[in-house]
């Protein structure tokens, strides 16, 4: 399959403009000279290198980087860093007509947790087409991306499936970013999942970690109704809320009807053994029946798929959901104390230990073939990573916004601190991660180990004492995480979906079935009866019989029988 072939056509035209108007520029870019004879040894070259990158403007940082940090590393590499953003809602579509354009930067960057991500197909084609350098050499010669290519250090996934490939012959096309020094390192102990409302819950006299089956969620449901509780505006509750995140339909409070492990792939097996995915049994009925149900007897909010984010956020704040379907122990809006976690509710096998990979990724990068000088690329992402550039971008400058201390690490100024609290968007200007700026996000970070690199594990986390800090970590103790983590299970293995790519060979009806089966199933939720609902569920069941999924599923035990391991 051609890139071409991927194509949305009506993102052609307009991406492939931008792209033509920022495309790579060899005389302005390429700049490289001799090194001064006055300039540091971490010196690259006197060149631009511009980033184009493939994802939301949040997370691309393009214009957040400060002029100050920018002198700062021109002073020390010669290097003037560009980043530019294609703003699309959709940035696989984008992705996908830039790599037709082909009149690509220096680098570029997008998505990639994994290889089962929908990124992925089109980013291997292009590699096998020679759209983009082999970086091998440049990559093991650094300090920190050579340690990608000792043993045990990348996740299999990574290494396997996205940056060694065999049918490479030892080229590396691709580099997956975000990768822990540390195997199932827990960071920042973030414990998402869903909340109740601390009040609710005394006065029920109910241990929220005690609530594990969605049956026993429904009971606590009509409890709550019963309760005639109220919001901070004297409001009725709505028993079960949305993420603080806005409509989603994430597993946490029906995870027992949802017929996956951690991966939620909706691929786990059954007591004989047998893969099987959601459609091969029964569990999707069970969940449309659950929700349908308690949409119907008003336990779930009527807009629970589909509200947007600030009306959500508005309603944890505000305590107008008594139990909130998907959020975090860091968020603001927990920052009174007023949330704890609730349950975990168990997976569809009876478990709900916590189960955490050996490594993952979050994003990845690549130089394309028409690119001068790769190895200068290459070279300024070393030092981006290193402990020099990953603390500017993390903390930016020294005496400015932060101190060191006996130990070498950074203590952010109490000025920072309080700007970042009170005017975050002047704040944000000051130009670094810790801040908001995601500038260096593309490069610089990976070999991830905050407590270890910078004695805390979040920007100004040691010098924060206030409520906010406080209130997660009391939901930390509440959870008994430390003691969940000591016995967590780890698994270095790749996810069903990863394996589509190979077992599909180019043809992506699966994958359309799979993506189908998952948009639907929230359209069965909302039909007007049951028949209706059925019969959507039967007509996304045909589909995916008709696109080979047990055919997949054999193929994955086939994967297994040779020693793979699967992440469920």
């Amino acid at each position: 399959m051609k890139m071409k072939s991927m194509l949305k056509a009506s993102v052609v035209l307009t991406t492939s403009l931008l792209l033509m108007a920022c495309g790579n520029d060899s005389e302005a870019n390429n700049q490289s000279a001799e090194k001064p004879a006055d300039a540091p040894d971490t010196w690259i070259a006197d060149r631009t290198i511009t980033g184009l990158v493939f994802q939301s403007a949040n997370d691309a940082g393009a214009g957040t980087m400060s002029p100050e940090i920018a002198d700062y590393i021109k002073e020390r590499t010669g290097i003037t860093l560009e980043i530019e953003a294609v703003t699309n809602e959709d940035s696989q579509a984008a992705l996908a007509s830039g790599l037709a354009a082909g009149d690509l930067p220096d680098f570029i960057a997008f998505y990639l947790n994994d290889s089962g991500r929908p990124e992925f197909p089109m980013l291997l084609q292009a590699s096998n087409e020679g759209m983009f350098h082999d970086i091998s050499e440049e990559l093991q010669s650094g300090e920190i991306y050579g340690k990608y290519f000792e043993d045990g250090y990348l996740p299999r996934d990574t290494r396997e499936n996205i940056m060694m490939r065999d049918d490479h012959d030892g080229a590396t096309y691709l580099v997956h970013m975000a990768i822990d020094q540390e195997p199932a390192d827990p960071g920042q102990k973030e414990i998402g999942g869903t909340y109740i409302r601390k009040d609710i819950a005394e006065d029920l006299g109910i241990d929220p970690l005690e609530v594990n089956t969605s049956e026993e969620l429904e009971d606590l449901l009509n409890d709550i109704k019963d309760g005639d509780y109220t919001d901070d505006n004297g409001s009725p509750v709505t028993p079960l809320g949305p993420t603080v995140w806005g409509g989603s339909d994430r597993p946490w409070p029906y995870n027992d009807l949802v017929w996956s492990g951690p991966s939620n792939e909706k691929f786990m097996k059954d007591d004989q053994g047998n893969i099987l995915h959601e459609s091969m049994t029964d569990y999707a009925e069970q969940r449309v029946e659950f929700v349908r149900r308690l949409l119907d007897q008003g336990l779930m909010h009527p807009e629970f798929f589909t509200m947007e984010e600030t009306r959500a956020n508005e309603g944890v704040t505000n305590g107008s959901f008594a139990v909130v379907a998907d959020v975090h122990n860091y968020r603001p809006e927990l920052s009174d104390g007023s949330y704890v976690p609730l349950g975990p509710i168990n997976r569809a096998d009876g478990s709900n230990h916590m189960v955490m990979p050996y490594k993952s990724g979050y994003a990845g990068w690549a130089v394309p073939s028409t690119t001068e000088n790769p190895e200068e690329i290459v070279q300024f992402a070393d030092w981006m990573a290193s402990e020099e550039g990953k603390r500017l971008y993390m903390y930016g400058l020294e005496g400015e916004h932060y101190d060191l201390d006996e130990d070498g690490k950074p203590v952010v100024k109490e000025e920072m601190l309080q700007l970042a609290d009170e005017d975050p968007e002047a704040a944000k200007q000051e130009g670094f991660r810790g801040v908001g700026g995601y500038w260096g996000e593309h490069l610089a970070w990976t070999d991830m180990n905050n407590l270890e690199q910078f004695g805390e594990a979040a920007w100004g986390e040691s010098q924060r004492d206030d409520v906010s800090e406080q209130a997660a970590r009391d939901i930390i103790d509440f959870y008994n995480y430390d003691e969940r983590y000591d016995n967590k299970e780890v698994i270095d293995g790749l996810t069903p979906r990863a394996y589509l790519f190979e077992f599909e060979d180019g043809d992506d009806t699966l994958t359309t079935a799979l993506d189908t089966w998952e948009e639907d199933i929230q359209k069965a939720y909302y039909a007007n009866s049951d028949e209706e609902a059925q019969d959507i569920i039967d007509q996304m069941r045909s589909q995916l019989e008709n696109a080979n999924i047990e055919e997949f599923t054999e193929f994955l035990k086939e994967k297994e029988d040779q020693g793979e391991v699967i992440f469920y």
